[in-house]
């Protein structure tokens, strides 16, 4: 039992990590650095847990504000900051292999899907053990989640990184971590406040985060092309000279 259950916590990273790798089909990057991140990712878990438990022993709200305080500070907060922290100071960021747009994303996704299985885990077969069903809705619902609010923190860090403007950059640096923590906050508060109003919006909110991350992983991917081709033109024209010659 514990075997399937590990396999149906960690086969929904595993398929969208490799979506997401090959979906970076121009220039992909090294095996060895994306495993580094996904790694990275997962032993992130270990601060937020420490931050969760200290933010929630401190929480003096209650009701809705309560609510509002997890899902958005506790959770929301707490998990896309260390998420960011891996790509940005562990290495990715700075490497000569991030050297287009699509990078951005491609290592924020690794970061968050390192996170999401060892929280998958956590969840699936130690707090739920037996119950395939939470195993099958965080792999529809959680996991992919993460993959999309890493995306929207990808995309804000690739402009920051790319950016000249040194205010225009600060504003897609802090871009990179405010918005993907409201959309998180939202996913959960939704969730957690158990409003049947506000539930029936669960799925277009869901429909929208896939939405606005498609366009977004689009826009990059058609940079990534043209980027590849600009240079294979390159490449072609020298090596026209070089036969005139």
């Amino acid at each position: 039992m514990i075997t399937r259950l590990v396999i149906i916590a960690v086969a929904p990273a595993i398929a969208l990590g490799v979506a997401v790798y090959l979906n970076d089909r121009y220039d992909r990057e090294p095996i060895a650095l994306l495993f580094k991140t996904f790694a990275l990712g997962a032993l992130s878990v270990v601060p937020v847990i420490v931050v969760e438990r200290f933010l929630i022993s401190i929480n003096i709200f209650t009701g809705l504000l309560g609510v509002a305080y997890t899902a958005f500070i506790v959770a929301g907060f707490t998990e896309e900051y260390f998420k960011r922290a891996v790509v940005l100071h562990g290495g990715a960021y700075h490497s000569r292999h991030f050297n287009e747009k699509l990078d951005g994303i491609v290592y924020c996704v690794f970061s968050a899907l390192g996170f999401a299985t060892v929280e998958n885990i956590m969840y699936v077969v130690f707090r739920y053990t037996g119950n395939y069903y939470v195993g099958i809705l965080r792999g529809i619902l959680s996991v992919p989640a993460h993959t999309l609010f890493a995306v929207t923190m990808g995309y804000y860090l690739s402009l920051a990184k790319y950016l000249e403007d040194e205010g225009e950059k600060r504003k897609y640096y802090a871009r990179s971590l405010w918005l993907p923590m409201i959309l998180h906050g939202l996913f959960n508060f939704i969730l957690m406040a158990r409003i049947p109003w506000l539930m029936a919006l669960f799925i277009p909110y869901v429909i929208f985060l896939w939405y606005m991350s498609i366009v977004k992983l689009n826009e990059y991917t058609r940079d990534s092309r043209d980027e590849f081709n600009r240079i294979n033109e390159i490449y072609v024209d020298e090596d026209n000279k070089g036969e005139k010659e």
